[in-house]
């Protein structure tokens, strides 16, 4: 469990309703095998030397593992998804008085259900609410449940960011022998980035819907970042392709986030680092009835990074050099390739479940996957 939690800050003047998870799927399905780290032991004795030794056996099997312990309740996770349900039960109307603007690459704000076509006549079924880092040059207006409850949102985005993240890329800096603070000095808080908190809402579809979409709900894709956190979602849907192209469940420990790395980090280590492919399917029998929220941080470096491989010794002795392989984005920043595939994301020129892979920018692409 996430033991050793920091204090949370004083609550909003109006409570939050408790929120409850829902039961697990009671069906034994095809889970994936994921490593956990368990981050209360990054401060031991060797403790980040074995935790980056977890960190390469992950990364070499399927890009996705698990965290413990990483200084938050589980009280404070419900919040987030509190927070998450009360802005979804919002009007539309009001709701879209804060739509991100999407088609230009600005992901802040509300992507509203529907926006994207997945099959011909078939749109997406998510909602989402992504808050940006709480610096002066991101502030935007939010609805009143974000703005009211602000201190505790942006108390827990920062401890994922310094606390949770903050380990994370330490940990990565270790495994390709670079300095410990390489990536947290790529990835400040403080300067301009795409980082995000976010909550989304996957609504349930009807049986006919499934099966029109042979149950793929969003196809197998890579995130545009670093890392993605996800909390614990105990509704079943989410699904990783490993390395035998097979896709397995994700399966919802109790006490844990699941995290998966992105495309930032497979450019700056010129494909060692590999953008963990998964999708969304329909959710097994016993959960088709319930809508599947979720609460995710998003992290990506800063804006003004260029996505040219570092230099590293680990990477020259497996072959990941400019010689060897082209799979940085030298002349790309973070934050250009971020609102490309932002803009892609939401064109209208074909339904997705037609797309196969599509140039992003600067003759660089990004596959789907069935």
């Amino acid at each position: 469990m996430a033991a050793a939690a920091v204090s949370a800050p004083q609550a909003a003047d109006t409570a939050l309703p408790t929120y409850k998870q829902v039961p697990e799927t009671k069906y034994e399905l095809e889970w994936a095998d994921l490593v956990t780290l368990d981050l209360s032991q990054f401060d031991q004795p060797g403790g980040k030397e074995k935790l980056a030794a977890q960190l390469f056996e992950a990364i070499q099997k399927i890009g996705f593992f698990y965290i413990i312990n990483f200084g938050l309740t589980q009280e404070q996770v419900d919040e987030q998804f509190a927070l998450g349900k009360q802005v979804f039960e919002l009007p539309v109307e009001e709701k879209l008085r804060y739509r991100a603007d999407l088609e230009n690459g600005g992901y802040n704000g509300y992507k509203p259900l529907g926006l994207r076509e997945i099959r011909p006549g078939i749109f997406d079924n998510t909602e989402i609410y992504n808050i940006p880092k709480f610096i002066p040059e991101l502030e935007r207006p939010h609805p009143e449940v974000i703005t009211r409850n602000r201190d505790t949102i942006e108390h827990f985005a920062r401890h994922i960011h310094d606390e949770v993240v903050g380990k994370l890329l330490v940990l990565f800096a270790i495994l390709l022998e670079l300095p410990e603070d390489y990536f947290l000095q790529r990835h400040r808080y403080e300067v301009r980035s795409d980082c995000h908190l976010r909550y989304m809402k996957y609504h349930r579809r009807t049986a006919e819907q499934n099966e029109a979409l042979e149950n793929i709900w969003v196809k197998g894709h890579t995130d545009f970042g670093s890392l993605t956190l996800l909390f614990r979602q105990p509704v079943a849907a989410l699904q990783v392709r490993t390395p035998e192209e097979e896709w397995k469940w994700v399966k919802p420990h109790p006490g844990s986030i699941t995290v998966n790395l992105a495309d930032s980090l497979e450019f700056l280590t010129n494909g060692f680092l590999k953008s963990s492919i998964h999708r969304v399917v329909a959710p097994p029998p016993d959960q088709a009835e319930l809508d599947r929220l979720g609460v995710l941080y998003f992290v990506r470096p800063e804006d003004q990074l260029e996505l040219r491989p570092v230099v590293s010794n680990v990477l020259e002795r497996l072959g990941y050099t400019s010689e060897g392989s082209d799979n940085g984005a030298v002349g790309i920043t973070a934050g250009e390739w971020v609102k490309a595939r932002v803009a892609k994301g939401v064109a209208r020129s074909k339904a997705r479940s037609e797309v196969k892979e599509e140039e992003i920018l600067g003759g660089k692409v990004t596959k789907y996957y069935d």
